[in-house]
């Protein structure tokens, strides 16, 4: 498509100019124009969905490809090829993608996660530990580096095997490869370099084999006859960027809107039953992962009043749909006692979080934890003062509290 054909499509991803609010572009568009075409930053087309309808019957539909490796695939990042590589899930399609979720699936269950719940307690309680030692005195305390990044680094990496002094390593990695900033060479670098560490972790546990995850992973595939080293060290990147970097920045970000609306908070805190449905509502609010729910139409796909061409891209907007008025009325307010039923945080269909009781596990954990053992906790500065990511995953660079 030529300069003059997309003079007056607009670029893609859209800016949020306020933390508290997805991009301003989203609700005229899903007035007006809900399938609209947006241009992407290396200058093709897509379909941006901006309804919740709409969403939800694009991220359903079977004649659809998840590939980061098609051709057509909207690529909002850099290097996106690097995501069709084995093992991410996310770039699968039926039957491939069903197998292999099937044999990670039963690690992520409810059940599963209660299990794994009074452990997550014991390392929240060890990080509030070290936060109120660290702030005695008044002394401003980084939420970020004492709470936010080491409960889901911690469990995340307990969870799979790898070793937690190995944190550093991963969490240099993941950020540069979720930045929006960085070059296609970073991008690159940084993939290549966690995926050879994730390699090596991947080799110890067929030397050295524990009750992790990672080991139980090695034992299913072996019995299926289906072992293969590659497709292993994908799933262990998969997870681990998964796992600690959407629930780091949700918990650092709750915690600023709650902090923001004390009287909000207040009800959380005199009633710990409601902190479910107040998790439920934060991620509706924050959307923190917008665009990654992309895909290739593999044949014409009728949405409303467009047709999506076989072959054409299209982005399904969390942010956009989890602000949809016809779904979720006054969806600008925190409201921490709606229905969010139906919401899209975590996605939806096939490619639903995998993660997602495990994410929720930790927030309400989290949240119920760090008030009820630090009352009076307030932020340092204003919370529209703090340092927002521009990344694929929105979140808070740096979060100081006192108290």
């Amino acid at each position: 498509m030529s300069d003059a054909d997309i003079s007056g499509i607009p670029p893609f991803p859209f800016a949020r100019t306020c933390p508290f609010s997805p991009p301003a572009e989203y609700a005229p568009l899903r007035a007006e124009e809900p399938m609209s075409q947006v241009v992407l930053q290396n200058g093709k087309t897509a379909w941006l969905a901006t309804r919740h309808e709409h969403v939800r019957t694009l991220l359903s539909h079977p004649a659809t490809t998840a590939s980061r490796a098609h051709p057509a695939f909207p690529a909002t990042v850099a290097n996106v090829g690097a995501f069709a590589q084995k093992g991410f899930l996310l770039s699968m399609d039926a039957p491939d993608h069903s197998l292999h979720r099937r044999m990670v699936t039963s690690e992520f269950t409810l059940n599963r996660t209660r299990k794994l719940r009074p452990r997550i307690q014991e390392i929240v309680d060890e990080c509030v530990d070290r936060i109120l030692e660290a702030g005695a005195g008044g002394r401003p305390v980084d939420l970020v580096q004492e709470l936010s990044l080491p409960v889901p680094s911690l469990v995340i990496c307990e969870l799979l095997g790898v070793p937690y002094e190995s944190r550093g390593v991963f969490q240099k990695y993941t950020e540069v490869l979720l930045e929006r900033s960085s070059t296609p060479e970073e991008r690159g670098a940084a993939f290549g370099a966690l995926r050879a560490f994730l390699g090596e972790l991947v080799s110890s546990k067929d030397d050295e084999p524990d009750d992790a995850l990672l080991s139980r992973l090695a034992v299913k595939y072996r019995e299926a006859g289906i072992h293969d080293h590659e497709l292993l060290t994908g799933f262990a990147m998969l997870l681990l960027l998964a796992g600690h970097e959407t629930t780091a920045n949700m918990i650092s970000l709750g915690v600023t809107a709650l902090l923001r609306e004390p009287e909000k908070l207040a009800t959380i805190t005199a009633d710990p039953s409601r902190t479910p449905g107040a998790v439920e509502e934060l991620l509706r609010w924050f959307s923190i992962v917008d665009y990654p729910t992309a895909r290739v139409a593999l044949e014409d796909i009728e949405v409303g009043d467009v047709v999506v061409r076989a072959g054409e891209g299209f982005i399904a907007s969390a942010a956009a749909a989890n602000h949809d008025e016809s779904v979720f009325p006054d969806p600008a307010e925190l409201d921490l006692g709606r229905s969010t039923s139906g919401h899209v945080a975590f996605g939806f269909g096939v490619h639903a979080c995998l993660g997602q009781n495990l994410a929720r596990a930790e927030l309400e954990i989290v949240y119920d934890t760090l008030f009820r053992r630090v009352p009076g906790l307030r932020l340092v500065s204003p919370p529209e003062d703090l340092p927002f990511k521009d990344a694929t995953v929105f979140g808070i660079h740096r979060l100081e509290v006192t108290w």
